[in-house]
């Protein structure tokens, strides 16, 4: 039977990855996002999710066996979170209801489930870490805990089978991304190797001491392709990182060797991190432009490439981070990946496309 999937956020850093997962291993996907896209050989389709009405209209014809949700919209507080992005995916899982072909849902959600939404990051109590899937919710309200409860109750409507995905940190390629450290971080690299700045770690020092994790797209596309396949599997919450854990003391080191950089010396052991890159790079938007008219690149726009907020964010945290995969392991998925080689693979793919120098 010809597997056929819905890829709903096909351009972001998740979506984009699946995407090219699913048709090399010979899948007919069609591909959701805002603007159509004629790459990664999928099927395009073009809708706002926040349009009800029109998106049943253009999910009519689409008739997936697997959906993937892969996508989220930011909103100004958490209660708008919860609203739009809880109605987001209820209105997908209600349009294509009608053609009763679909057999299972992949949500992909975050660490957030464990460390909170961003009005209260990594505060409060917190459950231990490392963090397991079996610490259930914290007593806060979380659009993640909205987009799941959608998918829950489609489920029992509906019959489907349900995975929910849990990843770090992100390491992958897309332009327009709300969520991007590994190209935020090429582009502040590039700018401190052409401007002669200091290549200095924005985070907090128990980041740039502590141990942490990350999740590569590839990984978690495979991960994504395994739970929807895996009987095992089904109806089940997983974490998912790349295996290995690291220090940003180190991790920072390498990717400077990369740029052919000097780390700068870390300089916020009192100050509980004193350099957070939307300070460092809140004017360098005319910079990048003038960089990319004179080196070639593709995109002028830093805003498309980099998100210092959310760069920041992850690395100020105050806690240590370590998730825990055995849930995975334990039913068969073995995959791993370096994290420093998922940052080279990035930088490589992203100067091959010109978006860096």
């Amino acid at each position: 039977m010809t597997q056929s999937a819905l890829v709903v956020g096909v351009t972001g850093i998740v979506g984009r990855a699946l995407a090219s997962l699913l048709v090399k291993e010979g899948w007919q996907v069609a591909g959701l996002s805002r603007h159509a896209t004629t790459q990664l050989g999928v099927t395009p389709v073009t809708a706002d999710l926040r349009d009800v009405d029109g998106l049943a209209r253009t999910l009519a014809p689409v008739r997936p066996s697997h959906v993937f949700l892969c996508t989220w919209s930011r909103q100004a507080t958490e209660a708008e979170n919860i609203r739009v992005n809880g109605t987001m995916v209820r209105a997908v899982l209600d349009a294509v209801r009608p053609a009763g072909t679909v057999r299972h849902v992949g949500l992909v959600t975050g660490l957030k489930h464990y460390l909170g939404p961003f009005e209260a990051y990594g505060k409060g109590t917190l459950p231990q870490t490392p963090f397991r899937e079996d610490q259930g919710r914290l007593d806060v309200d979380n659009f993640y805990y909205a987009q799941e409860d959608a998918v829950f109750a489609a489920a029992a409507r509906d019959g489907f089978r349900w995975s929910v995905h849990r990843p770090h940190t992100i390491i992958g390629q897309a332009v327009g991304n709300a969520m991007n450290m590994g190209t935020t971080l090429a582009a502040y690299a590039t700018l401190c190797r052409e401007t002669g700045r200091p290549f200095h770690f924005p985070g907090s020092p128990v980041q740039w001491h502590g141990l942490t994790d990350m999740t590569d797209a590839r990984l978690l596309a495979r991960h994504l392709l395994w739970a929807a396949t895996t009987p095992g599997a089904f109806d089940q919450a997983f974490n998912v990182v790349n295996g290995d854990i690291f220090r940003w003391k180190w991790m920072w080191a390498r990717i400077a060797q990369w740029f052919g950089l000097e780390p700068a010396p870390f300089t916020a052991e009192d100050a509980g991190g004193i350099l957070p890159l939307e300070r460092q790079m809140a004017d360098d938007a005319p910079l990048w432009a003038a960089l990319a008219r004179r080196l070639g690149l593709v995109e002028p726009d830093l805003a498309r490439l980099a998100s210092p907020w959310h760069t920041d964010a992850d690395l100020g945290r105050p806690i240590e981070v370590v998730t825990d995969m055995s849930k995975s392991r334990r039913l068969g998925f073995t995959a791993y990946q370096a994290t420093d080689d998922a940052f080279f693979d990035l930088f490589g793919e992203l100067r091959a496309h010109r978006l860096i120098p």
